[in-house]
């Protein structure tokens, strides 16, 4: 149901406040770019910070600026059942067409709760949910089994992957078959998932460089695996740049310097400033050919 290059969306904010054109702006460039889908309200979107209405204002912006041209997966998971839930029926009524579901982090539950979490959601809502599967930040993994389980529930249709695990990738594909969907949750791990089965990525990179990353996975899932590994080498410094500092802290650095919005984040988050950005800088600048042209920011 899912594949192909989805960017998950940065948030603009101008003085404190969401910067509704700004979000409008980039909506319209990702589309014209070339990717295959948005995902606002996610991690690069800054959710923890964003207000109940804010979503709202948020996800209601995308769907309205896309009018249906690439769907929309609307991050509305949460670390309680009940809030997550809420969320989700209030994406569905701004007209998101699926859900990004994380697992649910600090309270760390048994893969009984996991199953249960996200089996329970599904069961509120009529959208396609895809589960996130993030270790690293929410200390608990979805282990392949759950997902096996879960991908049973007939609107569960794919995860996105984060553990950096092959093989992982690796046993959610032998025990969930071809038709459930596999979505890299790492930029420098599109070649290596994709080439298990996956079907694309939810990008970070596809922020500032939507074209190259839009082109990479399409040629992995075209089967020309001599041009995706051609461009997964290209794109390697960028993708290793836009995560110096924690997301989505380099990547609005970078979507400032190319003057597609702020780089104002919320706190506990600040901008990046000195040598990281330096280098991020120096990292554009010879990644120039995979960057948008002024032209086509504007």
């Amino acid at each position: 149901m899912f594949s192909g290059a989805f960017t998950a969306l940065v948030t603009p904010f101008r003085n404190g406040e969401v910067d509704v054109e700004a979000l409008e702006g980039l909506v319209e460039f990702q589309i014209q770019q070339g990717v295959n889908g948005l995902v606002p309200c996610g991690t690069t979107g800054e959710s923890p910070t964003l207000s109940e209405e804010e979503d709202r204002l948020v996800i209601g912006t995308v769907v309205r600026v896309t009018n249906g041209r690439v769907p929309v997966v609307a991050g509305t998971g949460s670390n309680s059942t009940d809030m997550a839930i809420k969320y989700t029926k209030m994406a569905e009524e701004a007209g998101a067409d699926g859900s990004l579901q994380v697992a649910p982090y600090y309270n760390k539950p048994t893969q009984e709760g996991l199953y249960r979490h996200f089996a329970t959601i599904a069961e509120s809502t009529s959208l396609p949910l895809i589960l996130y599967n993030i270790p690293g930040r929410t200390s608990v993994t979805i282990s392949a089994e759950t997902i096996a389980r879960l991908a049973e529930v007939p609107n569960i249709v794919g995860v996105k992957e984060s553990t950096l695990s092959m093989n992982m990738v690796s046993d959610i594909r032998h025990l969930c078959g071809d038709e459930f969907d596999i979505l890299s949750g790492d930029d420098p791990m599109i070649l290596p998932l994709m080439s298990l089965g996956g079907t694309g990525v939810i990008s970070v990179a596809s922020n500032v460089a939507p074209g190259a990353v839009s082109a990479m996975v399409a040629a992995l899932n075209s089967g020309d695996f001599d041009r995706g590994r051609e461009l997964h080498y290209q794109l390697l410094p960028l993708f290793r740049a836009l995560f110096v500092e924690t997301n989505p802290i380099p990547v609005k650095a970078a979507a400032s310097l190319l003057g597609l919005c702020s780089d104002e984040m919320r706190l506990p988050l600040v901008p990046m400033s000195g040598e990281n950005l330096r280098k991020l800088q120096e990292v554009m600048d010879s990644s120039g050919h995979l960057l948008p042209t002024p032209e086509e920011v504007r």
